[in-house]
């Protein structure tokens, strides 16, 4: 999306703590503890990949786009598709946007990524 920015990237805590998962230093009841919300708002709202869940290496994980912002009032906090989060950049100024990976079979759930959206964006592109 071209108003994306400010990208923060969580890959190597992922990577450090599936290290120590593997090295069973942090059990799986630690790790896998997505909430029912956050497996329904996959379900319903998440986009498939085809990564492969790194804890029960049977399911692909499904990534879950949260938005947070004070513009959006009572729409913060809800889970998005992608594609709603095109129109949502061109609507309002800024807004955050949470991007949370989740395993539905075993509850495998990290965040992977967050950035800002929105029409600010644009603004400052044509200064």
């Amino acid at each position: 999306m071209r108003t994306q920015r400010q990208v923060v990237d969580y890959s190597l805590q992922r990577r450090a703590l599936l290290r120590e998962l593997y090295a069973t230093r942090v059990g799986t009841w630690e790790v896998c503890d997505a909430s029912p919300y956050l497996k329904t708002a996959a379900r319903f709202h998440g986009e498939a990949t085809e990564v492969r869940c790194p804890v029960c290496r049977r399911e692909k994980l499904t990534n879950v786009h949260y938005i947070y912002g004070d513009e959006l009032k009572q729409s913060a906090g809800q889970a998005r598709r992608l594609s709603e989060l095109a129109i949502l950049a061109k609507t309002y100024r800024e807004f955050t946007v949470y991007v949370v990976e989740v395993c539905q079979g075993c509850g495998w759930n990290h965040l992977v990524e967050q950035y800002l959206l929105g029409k600010a964006g644009l603004e400052t592109e044509l200064v």
